[in-house]
């Protein structure tokens, strides 16, 4: 009978300890979805790179903060060319959370000829890893077989990938690694990054480096933009080699903008207009839809791209693209 009496209460104690940590659950994630349902975006805009008669400016990175100065890199184009798939990579600082900004020059010009990144450079992102200045960007050749040695931008031949130069100095120079480029295309057609790969955000985590970017499938041909995909690629050492993650993590994902969030990583996710979640990094789910006036190919200011900033909170500002009547150009905004 004694026995029976101690079975029934460990039941019932047990009933009560996995109720209660279920409603811990349900009210934490309850609790992160209220704080995401929260984010709206504003627009403010900015001087020294913004609307411009000589330059488009487009594509910019995340910012970091360096001994009181905002660093942020970006494409610049000679007008009327609206395309990244014609910049190089220049840089600005700021000194006001981002309203006011000074261009400091090119960062990175085009690589050496029939390199991968010899007809352009565009959308860089930068990541601090012990004391130097990483910086990752997207490369194309001309076309393979043009006569003229032109950039077609055709959905057949036109492939990219990710490159990465490194600096002592956030202001440079900015030097190529040796087994550039770090990320190329799949060689398999069917898969999603197997014609274009762009867009590359970091991330440090459990020792390793995350590279999350956008790929672009061959088989999709003209339609690939609307079919873009999310993935990450992992390396215990900042050049490499990388490791890609086994497909995609998150569908119509044009542009990548992730960070840092309770522990995991949140992500936008633009053809769609949702804000993702995965705990691990990886397995996302939808925690808001339907998102008005998404900011194009934005940057944050994320803190924890600076070396050995601990920060995490959720991003407040950045900086990301209008492109209208034949202009592109950067403009600030608030995600709050």
């Amino acid at each position: 009978m004694r026995q029976l009496k101690l079975v029934i209460t460990i039941i019932f104690v047990s009933l009560i300890t996995f109720c209660n940590t279920a409603k811990k659950e349900n009210k934490k994630a309850k609790e992160l979805t209220t704080e995401i349902n929260d984010v709206k975006f504003t627009y403010q805009n900015i001087t020294g790179v913004g609307v411009d008669s000589v330059y488009n400016r487009r594509d910019n990175s995340d910012i970091i903060k360096v001994k009181g100065t905002y660093y942020m890199w970006y494409t610049r184009m000679d007008s009327p060319t609206t395309s990244g798939y014609w910049g190089t990579i220049w840089y600005a600082t700021s000194q006001d959370d981002g309203y006011t900004w000074k261009e400091q020059g090119m960062a990175l010009g085009l690589g050496k000829e029939d390199a991968f990144d010899s007809h352009a450079v565009f959308t860089p992102n930068i990541l601090v890893y012990n004391n130097k200045y990483y910086l990752y960007y997207t490369g194309v050749k001309p076309t393979p077989g043009n006569k003229n040695k032109e950039f077609e931008n055709n959905s057949e031949t036109d492939i990219t990938a990710i490159g990465l130069a490194v600096s002592d100095s956030p202001d440079g120079p900015f030097v190529r690694v040796e087994n550039n480029p770090v990320l190329e295309i799949s060689t398999v057609d069917s898969d999603f990054d197997s014609f274009r790969i762009d867009d590359a955000s970091l991330l440090v985590r459990d020792e390793k480096i995350w590279l999350f970017y956008k790929g672009r499938s061959f088989v999709d041909g003209k339609k690939g933009p609307q079919k873009t995909k999310m993935s990450v690629a992992y390396a215990k050492h900042i050049k490499g080699p990388y490791k890609k993650h086994n497909g995609a993590l998150l569908d119509k994902s044009h542009e990548v903008l992730i960070w840092q969030k309770d522990g995991g990583v949140a992500s936008l996710a633009s053809i769609n207009a949702t804000i993702n979640y995965a705990k691990d990094g990886e397995h996302f789910t939808v925690l808001q839809e339907r998102l008005k006036k998404i900011p194009k190919a934005p940057g944050l200011y994320r803190p924890h791209l600076e070396n050995g900033n601990l920060t995490t909170e959720i991003p407040g500002w950045g900086i990301s693209m209008i492109q209208k009547k034949g202009l592109a150009y950067l403009v600030r905004f608030e995600m709050k």
